[in-house]
């Protein structure tokens, strides 16, 4: 985890000393249950309650001796409790019923973390697009004007698009909060099922079905690729944004500061950097989410292939995604929409966005298709060579004046902006 990119709140979820708080609470309370059932002395219990968090430095300095970090925690976190007790510890469990389901309670609260920024990228999204439902612009397709739409139209499209991304984190999450307590090779031949139902209930986790030794990492995949669409989400509206500022277009502008410096040898440069990193971490989440896939093939009952590969992908992917996501919110909360530019850039090409209005009337009117395309197109031709407006060339072509304006092309709009109002609803 980069510092740059990570936000305190995520950051805390992944540091080792809340993972090992984390086993600690898992160990506690399989023991409770192996005590209710008569396992584990309730004495033990309460000296494990007692024990403190085993230090990270702590647990390193054993594993440099051990070369097995649960073995070097449980070492760690034994020093703090009598003999008497300690020997219960851990009773009938193997390594990763202590860590997997650990793993499934921190990626359950990981999940909810991001699934909060993004709920409010969603709020952030709705709003400015019912600020600006008005706010009339060009719409570009392959880069090139094409029609008319509005600002807060093309705002809509990516407020949906975030609304679909966290139908799916919804669906990734149930499918990581799981987790699993059943022994070496998950057959429970050491372990009663219900010290699994006593933990996971505490945790709010459900249980791997059909456990091996490790939850299976299809879950995991789920995960990461969900933060990797959400992320390719977020690119989209970061990507629009940076097309709009080019210095040709600047119809928005990043929010600037004071401090504010574009180039170190350029004083007049005002970079999109903020849609820019956006963009870049996108890329990331992608990667990350390809090799959580590669993880998904374990070796028999398990291997340890996975394990080096999560303790990367899996803190970087949602403290990058959960960064990702909150400036994103900030980007667009912010942003500086010049209104009166974009409504100049329709006129920029002399009407010729109005084309596909002419030729409707034209069709309209019981012309052939491929006569009045082509006339309308030649019209179009004339105006791009000469710039003669595109009313002129129509009248040599032989077509009478039609109404040119924007609002002609926004007369069902407001069906969206219905479909949008209910989407803000959701927030209240």
């Amino acid at each position: 985890m980069l510092a740059r990119y990570t936000l305190p709140e995520m950051a805390h979820l992944f540091t080792d000393r809340s993972r090992y708080a984390t086993w600690v609470r898992v160990e506690i309370l399989a023991s409770q249950a192996q005590a209710a059932l008569g396992r584990v002395p309730h004495e033990a219990v309460e000296d494990m309650r007692r024990a403190r968090v085993p230090d990270p430095e702590r647990v390193a300095e054993i594993e440099r001796e051990r070369d097995h970090e649960v073995l070097s925690f449980l070492a760690a976190y034994c020093e703090d409790i009598p003999a008497s007790s300690a020997c219960w510890v851990h009773h009938g469990m193997t390594s990763y019923d202590l860590v997997d389901t650990a793993l499934g309670h921190t990626l359950a609260r990981a999940t909810d973390l991001l699934t909060g920024a993004t709920r409010r990228l969603r709020r952030v999204l709705t709003e400015r697009a019912l600020e600006h439902w008005d706010t009339v612009m060009v719409g570009r397709t392959h880069g090139v004007h094409a029609e008319p739409t509005t600002f807060g139209h093309k705002l809509a499209g990516h407020a949906f698009a975030v609304d679909r991304s966290l139908g799916r984190l919804a669906a990734a999450r149930e499918a990581v909060a799981v987790g699993t307590v059943s022994g070496s090779v998950g057959t429970y031949a050491l372990i009663d099922p219900r010290v699994e139902e006593h933990v996971l209930a505490a945790l709010g986790l459900a249980a791997e079905p059909a456990p091996s030794q490790v939850v299976a990492r299809d879950r995991h995949a789920q995960l990461l690729q969900a933060v990797a669409t959400l992320g390719a989400c977020v690119e989209q509206i970061a990507l629009e944004l940076r097309l709009l500022q080019r210095t040709e277009v600047r119809e928005v502008e990043e929010r600037r500061t004071g401090a504010y410096q574009g180039s170190s040898a350029m004083p007049h440069k005002r970079n999109p950097t903020t849609s820019e990193r956006l963009c870049g971490l996108a890329r990331l989440l992608r990667g990350y989410a390809d090799t959580a896939v590669e993880n998904v093939a374990l070796w028999h009952e398990r291997d340890l292939a996975h394990q080096c590969v999560e303790r990367v992908i899996l803190p970087d992917s949602l403290c990058a995604g959960h960064f990702q996501v909150t400036r994103a919110a900030d980007l667009v909360a912010s942003l500086t929409v010049d209104a009166d530019r974009m409504r100049a850039h329709i006129d920029q090409t002399d009407g010729l966005v109005h084309s596909s209005a002419v030729l409707a009337d034209l069709l309209g009117e019981g012309m052939e298709r491929e006569h009045a395309y082509r006339s309308v197109q030649a019209a179009a031709g004339h105006t791009l060579a000469t710039g003669e407006h595109f009313g002129a060339a129509l009248a040599k072509e032989g077509i009478g004046p039609a109404p040119l304006g924007a609002e002609r092309f926004l007369v069902h709009h407001d069906v969206i902006r219905t479909r949008l109002e209910k989407l803000h609803e959701l927030e209240d």
